[in-house]
Parts: structure tokens; sequence; C-alpha cells
């Protein structure tokens, strides 16, 4: 944990807003100190084109006073102030109260005192000093650039690290710091003559690590490896003869996959959008709750998960920001839609006792809402099955690698996805490159397609920065674990003629 974090006057804050809410006639009162610190390092060709650095540093207090919410927040910390922002929470939802049609109950949860929990990460990027971070994208700018058919490479990596301190008028007092990171490059080849341009660009993961995976030390990706086949892709894509639509067999790649778990379950069982409370912000879910426990998602080999724990997933904490500690549970079992991503207010809502820990505000600044948690397709129990077999089981089809278009509509239900490499199937064995492709489809459809999940060796964590919810505006970083998976007869579109060309 960092000392200049810990220094801050913590417990003198909490001592303030606390006391001077219940002195104000508040039930519950919380506070929530929030430090992000963020790094942007962008690169065209080799050259700087933006470092940006900044830090959001606040407080917000939070109260319910006769069951109605009330929240403030300042930039100045100082016991003073913090009294007044109390203050002014408690006349907030005092305000509100005669507008509240419904009273707002807590689920229980122990009580932390004195927790602290820091993720998982070896090199600090922060302590990494800033011209060392540029030479890496430089070195591995000119790696792609160095090859014929590339005409401009773009880098990037974009760092945060968060910290978080949370304590309640029921005795919890939780320190937290994780530390995330995406870096990714991408090669451009351009056709003057055509008017026309292609690109081909890496596909590690954003993912709750240190600098340590953007140089490889930590052997999680092999950057020289991808580096080097780039350009062969790149040309490949530029020749390959556009694809022919209709219904088609996929196996479908994990660096692909996860996009469309986040779009199509991760948002559809966030609660708040399964009973309408969240619906001005990409709508609301076809998966309501009269259809838990009976809604076939997919076939008897779906299982998903959610959590909040998994080792360097960008949602993962020890603790919400309503002080709940992080778990892991069950969201579609054998198939079937068997639970929700909740707060401390939706739980029992739900007849739940207990939250699932998805509470989270992206500021101090912004009230903490039912936030997407890691949601994952868990792999294959039974058999370490290769994506290379589930290849082998296609006579006719597409092997589908890496996002980057989608569609879905406000129910979550009706979506459409493309990708980075498209490799044509022909009886088991790939047969070089298409374009033009993306696979339609409704949810239940797709999941219910599936055949085959790969087994845990070709399970990977991906994930998004940039997950947008609420009014106004929230983002949050959520990671999504899933192995190679074969679905039959999902259709598939030629983007080129869909666009009229």
């Amino acid at each position: 944990m960092d000392e200049e974090f810990r220094a801050l006057p913590l417990a003198a804050l909490a001592e303030a807003a606390l006391s001077a809410a219940r002195a104000a006639g508040a039930g519950y009162a919380d506070l929530r100190v929030h430090r992000q610190v963020r790094q942007s390092i962008r690169l065209r060709d080799g050259r700087v084109e933006a470092v940006t650095d900044s830090i959001d540093l606040g407080f917000a207090v939070r109260v319910i006073v006769d069951g109605t919410w009330g929240f403030a927040s300042h930039a100045d910390l100082s016991p003073a102030t913090a009294v007044q922002v109390a203050r002014r929470a408690v006349t907030v939802a005092t305000t509100l109260r005669a507008l509240n049609r419904e009273r707002v109950e807590l689920a229980d949860e122990p009580v932390y005192g004195d927790a602290q929990w820091v993720s998982d990460y070896a090199i600090d990027p922060f302590e990494v000093p800033t011209p060392e971070k540029v030479a890496l994208l430089q070195d591995y700018s000119e790696r792609l650039s160095a090859a014929d058919g590339v005409d401009h490479v773009e880098a990037h990596v974009l760092q945060v690290k968060e910290q978080t301190y949370y304590t309640d008028t029921a005795g919890s007092a939780i320190t937290q710091q994780r530390v995330r990171l995406h870096p990714h490059l991408e090669a451009i080849t351009v056709d003057a003559g055509a008017g026309a341009f292609e690109t081909m660009r890496t596909l590690a993961a954003p993912a709750g690590r240190g600098w340590e995976y953007v140089t490889g030390a930590d052997g999680v990706w092999d950057w020289t490896g991808e580096l080097a086949r780039i350009p062969q892709w790149l040309a490949e894509k530029v020749k390959a003869p556009t694809v022919t639509p209709g219904p088609t067999d996929l196996v479908v790649d994990p660096t692909n996959l996860w996009l469309t778990i986040h779009e199509s379950i991760g948002h559809a069982t966030e609660y708040d959008r399964a009973i309408g409370y969240e619906a001005a912000y990409a709508g609301t879910s076809f998966a309501t709750p009269d259809q838990l426990g009976t809604l076939r998602y997919g076939t008897p080999i779906m299982h998903v998960t959610g959590d909040r724990v998994e080792r360097h997933g960008l949602a993962s904490v020890g603790y919400d920001d309503e002080g709940v500690a992080g778990q892991r549970w069950d969201l579609v079992r054998e198939g079937v839609l068997v639970g929700y991503q909740l707060d401390r207010v939706f739980a029992p809502r739900l007849g739940l006792d207990r939250s699932n820990g998805c509470s989270y505000a992206d500021s101090a600044h912004h009230v903490p809402i039912q936030r997407m948690a890691n949601v994952s397709l868990q792999p294959d129990p039974v058999r370490d099955t290769s994506t290379e077999e589930l290849i082998s089981r296609i006579e006719n089809g597409i092997y589908i690698v890496g996002d980057k278009s989608w569609s879905i509509d406000m129910q979550r239900y009706n979506f459409q996805f493309t990708g980075q490499r498209f490799f044509r199937i022909r009886n088991g064995r790939l047969a070089g490159q298409l374009r033009d492709v993306a696979y339609q489809a409704t949810t239940t459809d797709f999941w219910g397609s599936m055949e085959a999940v790969g087994g845990p060796s070709t399970w990977v964590l991906g994930g998004a920065f940039n997950c947008g919810k609420a009014q106004p505006g929230q983002v949050a970083a959520v990671s999504h674990g899933c192995p190679s998976v074969l679905v039959r007869g999902v259709n598939i579109l030629n983007t080129r003629s869909e666009a009229g060309r």
C-alpha cells in the first residue's frame, strides 16, 4: 500500500463525517476516500503523440435517513469539510424523502475492522520512469514498422492505480489498492490507389497486472512472437477472399468470445437492468427475474460464474464500495439462469440475505451503483479439449480470433460481432483467412448452439477498461474468462455487402 495514500487523514475524516451524519439524523452512513492515478502513453510510428498523467482524489459520504439515500462529496480532505459534507448528505436525504416510493433496506454484511487488500502485481507501473516505458513501446513499434507492408504503427498503454478507504457506522474500515493496465499495438497497411486500409493489432487483454506484463518478464504474453507474426497475418488478411454469408459452424477463440459474454451475459444479468431500474444507458434485459431458475440460456454444458476474486481480474477487489467481501457465484448453471449481480440494496429485493459484492463508483464524486463483476464461462471440467480438437470437428466453418466491433439491442438479445482474424476451416483444418465476417444471433440461440467448450488449457482472461453505465456516466474495468467454444449453424453476415459496397 502506497505510503502517500496511507498518510492521508483517513481516520480523522471518518470520525468527523460519521459522527456528524449520526448527529444530523442519519440511521446509517459510510465514508469513501477514493484516489485514482492514471497515465496514458500514445505513440504513432515510434514518435510520442501524447503522455497524459492525472490524479483524481476526493471523498464521499452516503447516508440513509428514514429509508432515503443522501449523498455528497468534496475534494478537500479536511475534517471540517467532512462535517459539512456529511450534513449536506443528510439534507439531500431529507429533501428527497417525500419523493421516495421505496424504502432503502441494506442486506447485512459482517464487519471488517482494519482490513487491507492489495491486488497481485510485481512491478508498480507508476514506479517505472516514463522514458523507460516510452522506449519499450518504441522498440515494439520498430519491430512492426520494419516489416514489409506495414505503413503505420500505433502503440498505446493505459495504466491505472486505484486506492480506496471505506468505513461505515457498522464498524468496517477497509483500505484497498489495485493496479491495472492495457498495452496494445496496431499495424496499419494502406492501399492508396483504392483509398482503403486494413489493420491488425495485438490481442493481449487488459489485466490487473503490473509492468512485468508489458515487458513479458512474467511469461504471460509472448510479445516477441506476436509482433513477429502480425505483419504476415495482416498481409494475408488484405488478400483474403470475402466470406460467403449464411449459417456456419464456428470455433470462437477466447480473445473474441469474452466480448460476446460481456454484452449478452454480463449486462443481461445485472439485476438493476433485469428489473428495469437501469434503462437509460444501454437498456434493460430480456433475462427478467420471473424467469430465474427456468430460462434456458444455453446448452447444458454452459456454466457461467460471476466473481470479484479472480486473480488479475479487472473487477477483482477485496471488498466492494459497500464493504462487502469479494465472492464467486453462479449466474448460469447447466444452461439455466440461476443468479444475478447484486449490491446491498438489490439483494433483499431478490429475497437474498447477502449481496454478492457488485457495488462500485469510479470516482469519489459519483454514487456507487451496481456494476458488473468478472463474468466468465467455465471450461470443460472433465476433459482438457484443445482448440485444435474443436477445429477438427468442423468440416466447413470459420475460426474467429480477436475482438473488433459489436452491436447489441437494448434488451441484450439481438447481436452481431466481428473480429480481428477469420480463418476458413476445411475438413477439420485451417485453410487461410477470410474477410468481411460478422456473426449474428440472438443470445439464447447462440448459447443454445454451443456444442462443446474447450478445456482449462484454452481458458483465457479477457476484458475491457471502458464498460459504461449510468447517468451521469461511469466507467468500470471488468474481466471475462472463457475457453474456446464450438457453436453450430450461426448466421454469418458479409459486412461489405451489408454496407452496400
